[in-house]
This record gives structure tokens, sequence and C-alpha cells, in this order.
């Protein structure tokens, strides 16, 4: 028993219980690191209720995995559905399928390379193109086929190309949250 109250063995122990200490706190500082970097990064489908300053978009805060530009939102879908499923996602998110109001929101959006449904649609009661909010489709913004079909929903891919498609059919699509 005297053997382990020697100096040599208090000397180890001491370096041991320091090691300990340190490899202790190295842990605790990566595992903070690697938890504040998940939290951050990108996902394709959109948060609940977090919110975040976006990249380049001025003056709005966006949830978390929308994009922000120009004081609007957006959420760029990764799943395909229906025109209908897609606006009714929309509106649970507190947003609108993507209606385009000027040259520089298309210009934003130019990168996306597959189909997205957008909020506009055929009506036949008036019998023209509509965007979901009920008002009228400028023709400044891009052309449009002039036969259009009852029950018929548009499509966009970048640069300015849109396609009349069954609303029935499923594609992609792009929410837009205006927050002013």
């Amino acid at each position: 028993m005297a053997a382990f109250q020697s100096t040599p063995w208090r000397l180890i122990s001491g370096i041991l219980g320091v090691t300990c200490l340190v490899l202790m706190a190295t842990l605790g500082i990566l595992l903070k690191n690697a938890f504040t970097r998940q939290s951050i990064l990108p996902t394709s489908s959109p948060g609940p209720t977090t919110m975040e300053p976006q990249e380049g978009s001025g003056c709005c805060f966006c949830q978390e995995k929308w994009i922000g530009h120009q004081c609007n939102c957006y959420f760029i879908s990764n799943e395909k559905k229906t025109w209908a499923e897609s606006r009714d996602f929309c509106a649970s998110q507190n947003s609108s399928l993507l209606q385009f109001k000027n040259m520089d929101e298309l210009q934003f959006i130019k990168y996306i390379r597959n189909f997205y449904w957008i909020g506009l649609s055929y009506s036949d009661k008036h019998h023209a193109w509509l965007w979901e909010d009920g008002s009228a489709f400028s023709k400044d913004l891009f052309a449009l086929t002039k036969g259009a079909n009852t029950g018929n929903c548009m499509v966009y891919n970048a640069p300015q190309s849109v396609l009349e498609e069954a609303c029935t059919d499923k594609n992609l699509y792009i929410c837009k949250q205006q927050l002013i």
C-alpha cells in the first residue's frame, strides 16, 4: 500500500487527471461547433417558424430553408405535386404559388433548371390567364399560348420559359411569401 502513495504514482495520476480534463473540454467545444454548423445547413423543405436573415434579402427575415430576395421569401420545392396540392402547401406556409410582379423577379429565379408550378392558371369563366389571387396576367413578362385549355395551369423554367400543362399533372413548385 505504501507503494501507491509514492511520489511517482501521484505524478502519474495528476498527469492523467489533467489530460482527462483537457480531453473533456475539447470534446465539449467540438460538439458545440458541430451542432451549431448543423443547425445552419440548408435542407430542402421548409421549417415552421425559425426566422433568420437571408443573404441578399435586404429587409426580410425568412423561414429557415427559404430564400430571401427584395423583401420576399421563396421556397423552391424538391417534391412533385399537382397544381392544387402545390397551392394548398404554399397556403399552409402562409404564402402562395409564385406570382411574378416584374422582370427583376424573373432574373432572380433565372438559375432554376426544372419546370415549376407558378400561380398562373386559365380561367374558363373569364376566358383569360389569371394569377392565383385573381389578378390579370401582364403580357410584358413573357408570352403565353393563345389557345388555352380549361383546366390548364402554367409551369415556369428559366429564362422566361413557360408551358401550359394539365393542372392534375405533378410538378415541382415555387412558393412566394410577401413580407411587405
